[in-house]
């Protein structure tokens, strides 16, 4: 038999074969292949064991210590002291002397002990915890968890406290009880129907945004994101409050305090959010004088400043809560921002300054004014679009309803919370006002006086429910009128109560339309199918209360109470209170959601309507665009941190 030949131990094993030769050979070179694993294997576990010894080793100085120690039992020695080379050639450093060597096995002797110490400790302290019950363990694992928790904390503080401001003196928030016992009645009907709101959202959609109340199960759309935000809870907390509600109060409160959690990876819309959360937190704490409001709002305006962060400061219409990235509706005009939801931050933004001293809030809001104050008004009308890269208007369309509305609000509203020391913002109200006045507001044949929306050029006869806020506007604003048009606009703001009101009477359910139309010989009624229904609105209710407190004229509480009557026998379900899909039919079908600001708006107007005037009085308070009261500042002549004295 022919012995192949190999190569050097070094190489890899190739049997050369002679001819005729059997295979035998191959095999034996398999099976030396498969010795030479096997050693690799060995050799590769020692490194293995020695690296492991070396990283667990607990003291670097023994690391170095036992790293010699194994040198030297590797690695021949020669005769120097130091130095010398090994076989190969290499050069090593050895130990000095029998002296070096003897301490060496010591410490090496010395570490084993403690490994193995340290090792049968372990071994006895599992051995004890077996012997524990589940709940013992629990327990113990929690108290560790407190002492990592309480550590943290001594080493991050968290974010240090607000700073200490006196609260506005305002007058104290009294029951506001009439002295009519049939208007107390209709008071507690609706308190009432607060309730039944109220504890369906309880049962059925708690922590939701809204609630479904036919599916009995929580509701939410994509202005509040993914999230459940909890925004019936932040929105109905203050009609809470007001209406005396205490014990439903406090359950809102401890879920805002548990629950309400901003750092959500939550696309929402920065309009929404500042009305409804930020101007929700902030009444209920001016209300209530809890600080977890006015903590959380704060925590929530950080959320919503990296919108501001375009071109021009005009924000965008969304923000990522969690990226801080900001974006416009795919449907707003060539990417713009809206003038309604831009110029509807003034009021929740100065109280945040107000609160904390920091002046960015108050900044952000004043540099949208300067800019709109520079910009050119076609006929003296804002459009509704805004381009915040360009600082150019989009589509000129003008509107007193959606999508321009609370921009005029939030003009007049600012001087009123001023305590009427923001002159800028009055005359910049009383401008656009005149401007309405002259291309938007006309009379119907029949004599009703609406408010049309301006389309390039042409004014369409056409008014939305949403800008029947507007006759609570101009009684609002009608003290302080230039040239003495107080009375003026007064009238004004009846005409457009009366409007309204009849869009509600024109409908077999005594409800009022989405949008009403002045032409064709039709006036005041719905002509599409989508703009017949109702979805539980405030805006006629809201001015036929600011109509009552300026004249209190009997008609507005009549009229008020027509519609409670008819929310209540239309709208009403089991499981709370649904929209209408068609306001002029005998048999309506449900849109199934019962919106937060039915709870913040509709049912609190309809309270404050049958309550006294001393219950939230308007020389106090200004009500926000979701009927979130906040206190007038009684700032005098004091600028607030980073603003310039107001020019008239």
């Amino acid at each position: 038999m022919t012995t192949p030949a190999l190569l050097p131990l070094s190489g890899r094993r190739i049997p050369t074969l002679s001819p005729g030769a059997s295979s035998f050979p191959h095999h034996r070179a398999t099976l030396r292949l498969s010795e030479k694993f096997i050693l690799l294997l060995i050799l590769s576990a020692f490194i293995t064991l020695c690296f492991g010894a070396f990283f667990f080793l607990p003291d670097n100085s023994k690391h170095k210590r036992f790293d010699l120690g194994l040198e030297d039992v590797l690695i021949p020695h020669i005769d120097s002291p130091k130095e010398g080379k090994h076989a190969s050639g290499q050069v090593v450093i050895h130990g000095q002397g029998g002296h070096d060597e003897h301490r060496h096995r010591e410490e090496e002797e010395s570490l084993r002990d403690k490994i193995r110490a340290d090792h049968e400790r372990a071994l006895q302290e599992a051995k004890e915890k077996l012997r524990k019950s589940r709940e013992e363990l629990q327990a113990e694992i929690q108290t560790e968890k407190n002492k990592v928790m309480e550590d943290l904390k001594k080493k991050d503080p968290g974010p240090k406290p607000l700073p200490p401001v006196p609260m506005p003196k305002v007058v104290s928030v009294s029951d506001g009880e009439p002295p009519e016992p049939d208007v107390k009645e209709k008071r507690d009907k609706i308190r009432e129907m607060m309730k039944h709101a109220w504890d369906s959202y309880r049962q059925y959609g708690w922590g939701h945004n809204e609630l479904k109340p036919l599916a009995k199960k929580g509701h939410s759309t994509n202005i509040f994101g993914n999230s459940q935000l909890g925004a019936t809870i932040v929105d109905a907390l203050d009609t809470l409050y007001i209406m005396g509600l205490h014990e439903e109060f406090k359950d809102g409160q401890e879920w805002v305090e548990q629950n309400l959690d901003f750092g959500v990876n939550a696309e929402v819309s920065v309009f929404e959010v500042n009305i409804r959360f930020i101007g929700g937190l902030l009444a209920a704490y001016y209300l209530s004088g809890q600080e977890v409001f006015k903590l959380k709002a704060v925590q929530l305006a950080e959320k919503l400043l990296p919108a501001f962060n375009t071109p021009t400061g005009i924000p965008w219409a969304m923000v990522n809560l969690k990226s801080g990235v900001g974006r416009n509706w795919g449907w707003a005009s060539a990417g713009s921002s809206i003038l309604a939801e831009f110029g509807t931050l003034h009021m929740e933004f100065v109280h945040l300054t107000y609160l904390t001293g920091n002046p960015a809030y108050y900044q952000k809001v004043m540099h949208i004014r300067k800019l709109l104050a520079k910009m050119d008004r076609p006929n003296g009308l804002y459009p509704n679009y805004l381009n915040p890269r360009t600082g150019r208007w989009g589509q000129h369309h003008t509107s007193v309803g959606g999508l321009g509305d609370s921009f005029y609000e939030y003009l007049l509203k600012a001087w009123l919370m001023s305590d009427k020391t923001d002159t800028e913002a009055r005359k910049t109200y009383d401008d656009a006002i005149e401007a309405i006045e002259r291309h938007l507001i006309r009379k119907s044949n029949g004599g009703l006086t609406f408010i049309g929306e301006w389309k390039n050029g042409h004014l369409e006869r056409k008014m939305g429910h949403l800008a029947c806020f507007a006759g609570g506007m101009f009684a609002l604003g009608a003290d302080g009128s230039p040239d003495d048009k107080a009375g003026h606009y007064l009238q004004l703001g009846a005409e457009i109560a009366h409007t309204c009101h009849e869009s509600y009477d024109r409908t077999v359910l005594k409800l009022g339309p989405e949008a009403f139309k002045f032409d064709s010989g039709l006036e005041a009624v719905a002509v599409r199918q989508n703009e017949k229904y109702y979805i539980l609105r405030p805006e006629v209710i809201e001015t036929y209360w600011y109509m009552w407190r300026f004249t209190h004229d009997p008609k507005y509480r009549q009229w008020g109470w027509e519609a409670a009557q008819a929310i209540d026998k239309y709208c009403r379900v089991s499981g709370g209170f649904s929209g209408v899909k068609d306001v002029y039919s005998s048999n309506p079908t449900y849109d199934d959601v019962q919106q937060s600001f039915f709870l913040a708006e509709t049912l609190k107007y309809l309270y404050l309507l049958f309550s006294s005037d001393d219950l939230m009085p308007l020389e106090s308070w200004v009500f926000n665009t979701e009927a979130h009261p906040l206190p007038v500042l009684h700032l005098g002549n004091i600028t607030l941190p980073g603003s310039e004295p107001a020019q008239r």
